[in-house]
């Protein structure tokens, strides 16, 4: 059931990344990110309410309410540094950078969580690693305020955040009732970007957010709930070297519509890179 739960999780993952790159096209990163916490915020503390599942607070021990914790200021930093590359740099580019967390993700899970590490595990890192060097190599920005290649600082910045959210949260996530360690993850972000907002001074920015803008905000902030509740659910059950994998086939959806919609072009390096990406993914999925 946890492999449905992964790709759930990955089609909402590639909804976000498409809805939140219209969203912030003419809005503060920093200021967008934080707006979309708070419908994000809503939405899981809704689902704990409709499982009914608030009780189960109390019952969290230490440990595990501490991981939770820092999975959220891990997540925070992952999603401040990829909106800020998303914003600054093609989402054909940043988007398999960010990706590349999944390999970093599998080695942990072995050496931290003490997951097995099989051949089929060490040939999938090796396609999923050399796919995403094939969509990142000679990649030129063409956007005019990105300063050469200063979006890879901020995308590979989300890529070692995201995976210590993954390893953290998996931690963190043991024995707690999957909607429970999502609200609480949340309001850890929540807090972290608007204190940011505020330490730059951007609050003030909300009310120049155009009707669109919003739209696009408001619903980037539903995929990415409906993308963390299943996340966490499938890492709750399944291993963190497999549904992470599973999670990132979003750049599937990501890259389609960069190409389709943004104009975005994908030459032959990259598209083997992304068939290497997919076919290594898909491997980790023989054992079950």
């Amino acid at each position: 059931m946890w492999i449905i739960y992964a790709l759930a999780s990955a089609l909402f993952a590639g909804a976000v990344s498409i809805l939140a790159k219209i969203g912030i096209k003419n809005t503060d990163s920093n200021l967008a990110t934080a707006l979309r916490t708070v419908i994000v915020a809503v939405f899981a503390w809704l689902m704990v309410i409709i499982v009914g599942s608030q009780n189960d607070i109390a019952n969290i021990d230490a440990k595990s309410l501490v991981f939770l914790v820092l999975s959220g200021l891990a997540t925070g930093g992952s999603w401040l540094c990829y909106f800020r590359a998303l914003q600054i740099g093609d989402v054909n580019k940043v988007v398999p950078v960010d990706k590349s967390s999944t390999v970093l993700t599998m080695l942990l899970s072995f050496f931290l969580l003490g997951e097995g590490f099989t051949w089929i595990k060490f040939a999938a890192v090796i396609l999923i690693g050399a796919g995403t060097y094939l969509m990142i190599e000679r990649q030129k920005v063409k956007t005019p305020d990105s300063k050469g290649y200063k979006w890879v600082i901020y995308a590979v910045m989300s890529a070692v955040f995201a995976s210590l959210t993954a390893i953290l949260g998996k931690i963190g996530i043991v024995g707690v009732e999957s909607n429970i360690g999502t609200a609480i993850r949340t309001m850890v972000v929540l807090i972290m970007a608007w204190a940011i907002v505020f330490l730059r001074g951007k609050q003030h920015e909300i009310r120049k957010i155009d009707k669109k803008s919003w739209i696009y905000i408001a619903l980037s902030g539903f995929a990415t709930g409906l993308s963390w509740l299943c996340f966490y659910r499938a890492l709750q059950e399944g291993p963190a070297s497999v549904v992470v994998p599973i999670d990132k086939l979003s750049i599937l959806l990501t890259v389609a519509f960069g190409c389709f919609f943004l104009h975005e072009k994908l030459n032959r390096k990259p598209l083997i890179g992304l068939v290497l990406i997919v076919t290594g993914t898909l491997s980790l999925l023989l054992p079950f």
